[in-house]
């Protein structure tokens, strides 16, 4: 053990750190249980902890609101600093996850929270919300959960929870270090909702030839209504089948799938704009021989799932790192002739196709799209696959900046991971 620390009932802690109970940090309360006729206006109420994602609370993201009697709202008030607890949960890894309230308005909190009112200043508000969720304490209260269907924790056993405790000056350094990341974190959210409405956008204005790129506007530029909205004068609009090479996959018996080999692109593979390899889903075949070579994918061919809860949602271009692969039925495969398939993957990746596949799949326990349906599709389509292609380029630019911010998050996320395992913990000190 390093100098200066020493072994806990929560692990190795700083000498100058103490471990105390949570029935010595917080008095608990229930929540109120309004009647349903008091819900939709009043007061903000926090009942199941809606912002349950946050590890503190603003005020704004409080949606709830209710009607209570004054006496009630000053009993069951919450007020800044106070941790509010999610009583039940659906999962067991879920249940008790705290949250710090740093807001000023008025809020009260209802029967599926408990409130954790501070005793004295032992924690930093913005401390708790981050110290509260730590692995230390995580581990002793998810074990507690308890219920057939739901999991569910009360006050007695929140108060056998034991949390290592910094000293104020400490934890005001450790709140700020991490709040600093919880700000570029904001950041890139705000950065990449923006990114994504300038895509929306920008789908909707070139899709349908409201802009068109320089080099393809023709002179005298004249408009048609169609089916699909108004477009140029020089646009078709056409079934997609009457362009396309469509394939659906082989059915491999799965007593005969291989621990290693080619893999096969089943439909779980297939996610919103991308595969998913993850080896608890993928299954492999031994090899490719003459009998099934049709089935193998190639560099950018375009698949759709055609079955599941995610029916025209779930599409996919192929890349290198995808292949060697073969295709499993209820997939298709999509290459392309006259239309330009990443032009196409654009309309197939769009709010349009999930609206037509939602309007033609079968409402059975399995939703389900056929390849007739998939052939049937209507899009505009400009003259020329030059122009289409020119379309895709730009939009496949726009994907390429948002896929590296949201790369950019997800660094920033495990790096605020790490810092507060560090932090949290005492293993690096900030003081």
């Amino acid at each position: 053990m390093k100098p200066g620390y020493k072994q806990t009932e929560v692990g190795v802690i700083p000498e100058d750190w103490e471990v105390k109970l949570f029935s010595e940090l917080f008095a608990f309360r229930n929540g109120v249980n309004a009647d349903k006729a008091a819900y939709g206006q009043g007061i903000r109420f926090i009942n199941v902890l809606e912002p349950i994602t946050y590890s503190h609370i603003h005020g704004p993201e409080i949606t709830g609101k209710v009607t209570l009697p004054e006496s009630v709202v000053a009993s069951y008030s919450v007020r800044r600093g106070d941790v509010l607890f999610n009583r039940t949960s659906e999962t067991q890894e879920e249940v008790a996850l705290a949250a710090t309230y740093l807001g000023s308005e008025p809020v009260v909190f209802g029967g599926f929270v408990i409130r954790g009112r501070p005793l004295a200043e032992n924690f930093d508000p913005t401390y708790s919300g981050y110290a509260l969720r730590a692995p230390c304490i995580r581990s002793q209260i998810i074990p507690m959960g308890q219920g057939a269907v739901r999991a569910n924790v009360g006050q007695q056993n929140l108060g056998r929870v034991l949390a290592p405790v910094p000293p104020l000056p400490e934890q005001r350094a450790i709140a700020s270090a991490l709040s600093d990341v919880d700000g570029l974190l904001g950041a890139l959210d705000r950065l990449i909702a923006k990114k994504r409405d300038l895509k929306q956008a920008a789908m909707q204005q070139l899709l349908t030839g409201q802009t068109r790129l320089p080099g393809f506007t023709p002179e005298n530029v004249s408009f048609k209504q169609t089916e699909v909205g108004k477009i140029p004068e020089d646009w078709d609009v056409t079934e997609i089948g009457d362009g396309i090479d469509l394939l659906t996959g082989y059915p491999f018996p799965s007593s005969e799938y291989a621990t290693t080999g080619v893999r096969l692109l089943r439909g779980s593979n297939v996610k919103r704009g991308q595969t998913d390899w993850d080896e608890d889903i993928t299954q492999y075949w031994e090899a490719i021989t003459p009998d099934i070579r049709r089935y193998e994918l190639k560099d950018g061919d375009l698949v759709i799932a055609m079955d599941g809860s995610l029916v025209g949602r779930s599409y996919a271009r192929l890349a290198p790192d995808d292949l060697p692969a073969l295709l499993l039925q209820r997939v298709a495969r999509i290459r392309t002739k006259t239309i330009d398939v990443a032009y196409l993957c654009a309309f197939v990746g769009s709010d349009r196709f999930v609206k037509y596949s939602d309007s033609v799949k079968t409402v059975t326990a399995i939703p389900h799209i056929s390849p007739g349906d998939i052939r049937k599709f209507r899009i505009p389509v400009p003259p020329t696959l030059s122009e289409q292609a020119a379309i895709a380029g730009v939009l496949s630019d726009m994907d390429a900046e948002l896929a590296a911010l949201e790369e950019r998050r997800e660094k920033t996320r495990a790096l605020k991971q790490g810092m507060m395992q560090e932090l949290l913990t005492g293993r690096t000190r900030l003081i």
